[in-house]
């Protein structure tokens, strides 16, 4: 079982994620601010990723803290539970259509972190939370990660339904490329022999 547990603890925030990368999707999830739960557990859900997130911030200040620091340790934890990335499938992207919104998303688990972010809100706030730190979460997932991530809202009218899709859209591709690959379950799939900076 790919399994991994981290935590980070700064002046500004407190956090603790533990992952199962064979997981079903089974979710905790409480980082204080509503909407960022929301989000994490359709990521959860529909990546099939177990997770247990809490985190605990400075939201007196903002919730940037917190958004960022859980992206950073959510990404700490898949990549540890990746391990050397031997026979994962490494690609994976998704369309993901909610109502009039649709969302694409593609990943690659390439060891180069790179976030390409194309999504506009209309809304500065969805709920109490800035629509501005979605790219922020995404970013510090993405270069935690080690992951290559191309997130692109291409229509949309609704800001829930445009930031849900996006979640899910990542959440779908994430699965599919951390899948074991049954044709090469023993290999790394990179003509480098190695991915991740893993030695």
């Amino acid at each position: 079982m790919r399994k991994a547990v981290v935590t980070r603890k700064t002046d500004e925030t407190d956090v603790s994620v533990e992952v199962n990368l064979d997981g079903k999707g089974a979710r905790s999830i409480s980082t204080g601010v509503g909407f960022l739960d929301h989000m994490l557990d359709q990521l959860s859900r529909h990546s099939l990723i177990d997770m247990k997130i809490k985190t605990v911030g400075d939201l007196h200040i903002d919730m940037h803290h917190t958004t960022e620091d859980t992206g950073i340790a959510l990404g700490q934890a898949i990549s540890k539970a990746l391990g050397d990335r031997k026979g994962i499938r490494r690609y994976g992207h998704c369309y993901l259509a909610m109502d009039e919104a649709l969302s694409r998303a593609a990943i690659d688990v390439s060891g180069r972190p790179f976030l390409v972010w194309r999504t506009e809100f209309s809304a500065t706030k969805i709920g109490d939370m800035d629509t501005e730190l979605f790219r922020e979460f995404f970013q510090a997932f993405a270069m935690n990660a080690g992951v290559t991530l191309h997130v692109e809202t291409l229509y949309g009218a609704n800001n829930h339904h445009i930031a849900e899709s996006c979640f899910k859209a990542v959440a779908r591709a994430l699965r599919d490329c951390i899948e074991i690959d049954g044709r090469m379950p023993d290999a790394v799939p990179s003509t480098k022999g190695t991915l991740g900076g893993q030695e």
